[in-house]
């Protein structure tokens, strides 16, 4: 088996050298010696094979997890840019309208506080507790949705109370508040408890999550803190039979 040194010219962030292993009927196959090259289909590799074989030839170049820290960034701000900007669909008078995401969930808004704060959630049957993303909170699933201001609800009590919740996948931990919390205009839960996150994990990020919070559709005994579900507040202010 012959070696030989290649150069590689990435016109994006990276250069990488590689070495080729030229099996016995010339086929090279590539070593990577720096797998965060940033390229394309088509980067063009320069060879000087050993016994004096000159060509060019392209490969494709690919990033381990698909862009390189820089792009990931832009990519990232970008996606969250259009996630706050996004035309938010007005509460109906009666109904919760829902957007399919590729069968895989379901989300509609919600207005949380006095004027009401709009969040696209998840309508969740598998659990019981309403949370939204918190001022205060860094993570980056966070930073890239809507969060509450809770300054700007003039309905909203804090408590001392402090929550987490695991899920079957994704994980988030916040402070319990009351508030106002709409699911139509003809929908109203007044005095709900509901969480603001200081933590979420990253499932909560974009792309993969295309909603800022969750709303649970199951009764009280599945919520986490001890705190009464909106299905179970529905029933007890007469909007749900």
């Amino acid at each position: 088996m012959k070696l030989a040194s290649v150069a590689i010219a990435a016109v994006f962030h990276t250069a990488v050298c590689a070495v080729v292993k030229l099996d016995s009927d010339g086929t090279p196959e590539l070593e990577f010696e720096d797998l965060t090259v940033v390229g394309q289909t088509g980067a063009k590799i320069h060879t000087t094979f050993g016994d004096g074989v000159r060509g060019d030839f392209k490969i494709p170049l690919y990033l381990k997890d698909g862009l390189d820290p820089e792009s990931k960034r832009q990519r990232r701000a970008e996606r969250s840019r259009k996630m706050k900007s996004f035309t938010e669909q007005p509460l109906s008078n009666n109904t919760a309208i829902l957007t399919n995401v590729k069968d895989y969930y379901y989300y509609g808004y919600i207005g949380v506080g006095n004027p009401p704060q709009k969040f696209s959630v998840v309508f969740d049957t598998g659990s019981s507790n309403v949370w939204v993303p918190g001022e205060a909170c860094v993570s980056d699933a966070c930073n890239e949705h809507r969060q509450f201001k809770n300054a700007g609800s003039t309905t909203f009590q804090s408590s001392p109370q402090k929550i987490q919740i695991q899920y079957g996948t994704g994980f988030i931990a916040g402070d319990v508040g009351t508030d106002t919390v709409q699911v139509s205009k003809s929908l109203v839960l007044r005095n709900q408890s509901f969480a603001m996150t200081s933590q979420e994990d990253k499932t909560f990020e974009l792309p993969r999550s295309q909603f800022d919070g969750l709303f649970g559709l199951g009764f009280t005994g599945g919520a986490e803190g001890n705190i009464r579900s909106p299905v179970d507040s529905m029933v007890q202010e007469n909007v749900l039979k």
